[in-house]
């Protein structure tokens, strides 16, 4: 259910609707637009639906969410939200007209490495460095990450770089631990439907970038981030990386359509990771410009100055030569649609 208030309603207004509302047992959740305030309300169904709520003092209308996702919805806020990750000095921002790009090696592998790798596709334009301290692999057999000390490297090249960071959190029980060390949580498409997961990172209130599972439906995607608004973290932006399908020339297939169809059904900002979509370095640079073409808000390459000696997805990582040339081209597919890099 949501609560649209009148654009004279007062502070006052909004207390009296949030304790009468959570007396209930009812959730509320407060959007403060530039012209209206809007309160989403969240719990049993009978209560919604016997409240009366138009009575309220403040309240214009009040409106059912039809989709099962309900702060994640246009119909909660109808305006794109913005994403601020990192602190004072090398803040970015998913979601308004500036793209954000996230760079970086699949797996850390040393200070040096990723010191020198962070500072060319910072000069390239991009304004985050991505790394994985932990690895989900097929194979227990492979290469599973650094773990803590990897973390330890991926802050101290931010802050020695002056770039946000972003990596991937795999267990509940490391939410913590990777929140001392980096700028942004990655919850991976293995990791999409990992409830406990998504509830502590809702619970840590620091940025997620929540990839869509690699067999999962956009409505099922998007409850997934219902999860980590619900604990009250606002601040997600979703990652088309791929889903499996009957095809085998690529590594997943990348599904553009997924770009409008989020943006059509969720304020929520939306990039495009070619790098895993197709798994294949060569076609990086066609499906990362067909991206931004198709509204994305963004995009997460994997770069890596040896990829024959990457320890992870060598395969499909850009040299920083090639990134900086793809940033390029990017920057003339975004001046296109109105965006900037």
């Amino acid at each position: 259910m949501i609560i649209v208030l009148q654009s004279t309603a007062t502070e006052e207004n909004v207390r009296h609707i949030l304790e009468k509302t959570e007396a209930m047992g009812l959730r509320a959740n407060v959007s403060r637009g530039a012209e209206r305030t809007v309160i989403g309300l969240i719990g049993p169904e009978d209560k919604l639906q016997v409240v009366p709520l138009e009575v309220f003092p403040g309240v214009e209308r009040v409106m059912p969410v039809l989709a099962p996702y309900k702060l994640v919805s246009r119909e909660f806020k109808g305006t794109n939200s913005e994403v601020k990750v990192g602190g004072a000095g090398v803040t970015a921002v998913a979601g308004g007209k500036h793209l954000v790009v996230m760079a970086g090696p699949c797996a850390i592998e040393g200070y040096d490495m990723l010191l020198s790798l962070a500072k060319n596709v910072k000069a390239a334009g991009a304004n985050m460095l991505r790394g994985g301290a932990f690895k989900p692999r097929t194979s227990p057999y492979d290469f599973q990450g650094m773990g803590e000390e990897g973390l330890k490297i991926l802050q101290a090249v931010g802050k020695e770089a002056g770039i946000s960071t972003v990596t991937e959190v795999m267990d509940p029980r490391d939410v913590d631990l990777v929140a001392r060390y980096a700028d942004m949580f990655q919850i991976g498409a293995r990791n999409m439907q990992n409830f406990s997961l998504l509830k502590e990172v809702g619970k840590a209130r620091k940025p997620v970038l929540l990839k869509r599972g690699i067999s999962s439906t956009i409505k099922e995607w998007l409850m997934s981030a219902e999860y980590i608004l619900a604990q009250g973290n606002y601040d997600v932006i979703l990652c088309e990386r791929g889903i499996r399908t009957f095809e085998t020339e690529t590594r997943n297939t990348l599904d553009i359509n997924a770009i409008p169809v989020v943006k059509l059904k969720s304020h929520l900002p939306i990039i495009v990771d070619p790098s895993h979509g197709t798994g294949k370095a060569a076609l990086v640079g066609s499906i990362a410009r067909a991206g931004v073409a198709a509204g994305a808000d963004g995009v997460l390459i994997e770069v890596h100055d040896s990829p024959e000696e990457a320890w992870s997805d060598g395969v499909q990582c850009l040299t920083s030569a090639q990134f900086s040339k793809l940033m390029k081209e990017l920057a003339a597919v975004a001046n296109a649609v109105g965006r900037e890099i």
